[in-house]
């Protein structure tokens, strides 16, 4: 079985404000295989790593839908509620987990908390996203500095 690892995050400028989230899939070998930054207009941090989060998730599906899926946040708080650990109390986060909860089988997705300094590329991305939003334009892929490998 194939193992993709999705390294997502989201921000917002003010909490809530200018927000927006980035994500990738990496293969075994680390190389980028895909990439997201989305623009989510005003939105809390939370919501923006949710989304972060959601937009890897249906990547990965959409490279290898049989993958084991491997997430690697610097969210603490959405690793151990999305790994069932921690309860989630907010509806707006309760609905976004949901939904990230069915993009794959759970039993093939596994949830890791890495360091701030070790997710840089999704952090990149999610940047991008906030100035996208902040001018009022989408995301142009073609203009990142984070880009998929071959």
């Amino acid at each position: 079985m194939t193992t993709l690892f999705v390294e997502a995050d989201g921000g917002s400028r003010g909490n809530p404000g200018i927000a927006g989230s980035g994500a990738l899939v990496r293969n075994e070998q680390g190389q980028i295989l895909a990439t997201k930054a989305t623009p989510l207009g005003k939105a809390s941090n939370n919501v923006a790593e949710y989304t972060g989060l959601i937009e890897g998730l249906r990547l990965a599906r959409d490279l290898d839908p049989e993958a084991f899926v491997e997430v690697r946040l610097d969210s603490k708080l959405v690793v151990e509620q999305m790994s069932g650990r921690w309860k989630i109390k907010h509806e707006d986060m309760k609905r976004l987990a949901a939904e990230a909860a069915t993009i794959l089988p759970p039993l093939q997705v596994r949830y890791t908390w890495i360091p701030r300094k070790d997710n840089g590329d999704a952090d990149a991305l999610s940047n991008e996203a906030m100035d996208a939003c902040a001018a009022g334009v989408e995301w142009d892929p073609s203009r990142s500095r984070i880009r998929p490998q071959g």
